[in-house]
Parts: structure tokens; sequence; C-alpha cells
């Protein structure tokens, strides 16, 4: 298809949060990502027993366990939810026990959309904004990719109307983007947050991204590793990935300089493919 048009991404945009996150850290904006989130961000979200301990490294890695609901949508819709081969997902959406935050791993949107509402309340500007501004223009990404929030998700910042954006399609809404100016985005991260002679991005950022987490080791913050139990032998362990449904994938592997892009593969074909392009490599 034509690698310039502008397409839906899905859950790739967690990944792009995960590099706002770290401008917000690069930028002092987020002082720890080991503090509790409460501590920098006013509002009612954080306030409650369950919540009050969850820190930006929580969200960041899907293990917040945050209970609540935010614009319109319950964290409950995702309780019990499974992805990627194999996945059951009958019990999806049945209300299920909390336990500490960061001890348990769970793929769950609304908490993701809820470090999107965070990071808004940090850089008091829209987060596409910062990321043009601060990424995707120094890269020479094209002018063409939008992210969209909900109806809902509209929010008043310093007398400001600002629409916060979510981490994925799942609900409308999302980050439509073109394969090459993903490819632009993977070959930053894949190269240490350095774009020819300048840094975007700090090292430290990026190493941390593609580090695993302690409730799921082939998982960072936002992206998908190699590492762990579910590492497949033949693939390099330096190898990461933003993932959407679709399927959509930024594959990247820092060691061996190497980027690409899916869009709209069978996600049964997507380990063939990797086998192939790593053999042609050789």
């Amino acid at each position: 298809g034509d690698t310039n048009r502008t397409d839906m991404t899905f859950s790739i945009a967690k990944s792009y949060l995960s590099v706002l996150a770290g401008l917000a850290v690069d930028d002092g904006v987020i002082a720890d990502i080991d503090e509790p989130v409460g501590r920098s961000v006013e509002g009612p979200f954080f306030e409650s027993a369950q919540n009050r301990a969850i820190t930006w490294r929580h969200l960041l890695t899907q293990a917040s366990e945050w209970r609540g609901e935010i614009f319109g949508k319950s964290d409950q819709v995702d309780h019990n939810r499974q992805i990627g081969p194999g996945a059951d997902n009958s019990r999806k959406g049945q209300l299920r026990e909390m336990r500490a935050p960061g001890s348990f791993y769970e793929y769950n949107d609304v908490r993701v959309n809820l470090l999107g509402w965070c990071l808004l309340q940090r850089f008091r500007r829209p987060l596409p904004e910062v990321l043009r501004e601060r990424i995707m223009d120094p890269i020479g990404a094209s002018q063409d990719w939008r992210w969209e929030g909900y109806e809902t998700s509209w929010v008043e910042i310093d007398g400001k109307r600002i629409q916060s954006v979510p981490g994925g399609g799942h609900w409308g809404g999302g980050l439509f983007i073109g394969a090459r100016d993903h490819a632009r985005f993977g070959l930053l991260i894949a190269r240490g947050g350095v774009w020819g002679d300048r840094r975007l991005l700090s090292r430290r950022w990026v190493e941390a991204m593609l580090t695993p987490s302690a409730t799921l080791a082939n998982y960072g913050l936002l992206w998908w590793l190699n590492r762990g139990p579910a590492a497949r032998a033949n693939v390099p362990e330096t190898a990461a990935f933003a993932l959407g449904a679709g399927t959509n994938a930024i594959w990247l592997d820092p060691a061996q300089d190497l980027v690409a892009v899916l869009r709209w593969i069978d996600g049964a074909s997507l380990d063939g493919f990797v086998d192939r392009m790593l053999a042609a490599r050789r």
C-alpha cells in the first residue's frame, strides 16, 4: 500500500506516550518516575487508598492497579483482559480484586488514558503539539499525522480547552499516522534518542523504555521486548517493538540499527516476517 497514507495505528500510540513521558522527565516536569503521581498531579484520581501510592512507573508499565473512571470509562472494562496468541477474554470486564500498585501487570487502556491525562496536566499543553514540536518536526515527519481524543476527553487547563489523547483506538480517537513517519520515530529510538547531530530524547530514558519491567519481563515502559520466558531464541534480545491491533508494528533492533514498520499484517505472520528479515540481514 501507500507508505505515506495516514492510517489508524491503535496501541502503537502507547509507545508515543512513553516518549512524551521521557520528555517530561528530561525537562524536570516529572521529577522522578518512582514518586507517587498524586504529588504533582492535582485532582480526584489519586485520592483513594487504592490509588494513592501509584507512581509514574506503575502507569508506564501497566502495573498501576488504578481503580476508577475517566472519560466515561471504568478501569473494570479491561479487567482480566489478555492479548496475544492464545488469549482468553471470556472473563474480560468481570470485576476482580485489586492488588497493590506495582505488583500485577494488566493491559488496560483506561489506565493508559489516565497516563495521557496526567502528562497533559504536567505539560499544560496539548500532547500532540508537544510531540510535533519536540520530536516529529525535528525528525522530518510529515504534517499529515494527527492524534485525536474522545468527545468526552476535553478538559480545561489554565483557561484553555484542551483535548486529552488516548493510548489507543479502543473507543475511538487515536493516533493516525503513515508508515514512513513511524519509521522515522522508530529510528530515533533505535539510535538512542539522537537524530543526526541533535539529541531529542535522553539516552537514559531510551534505555529505561527498553528495560524489562518488574511485573512482565517482555514489557518495558509501554514498549514490548524480546526478553524473559516469551523471548524468541533466534531474535536478538535487544529487539523491541511498538504494537497495535491490526496488526500494526514498529519493530526495531538498536544493536543492528534496524527498523521495520508493518501495517495491517496478519498477526500470525509477524514472527515469520521477522525471521525472514533477520535472515536477509545476515
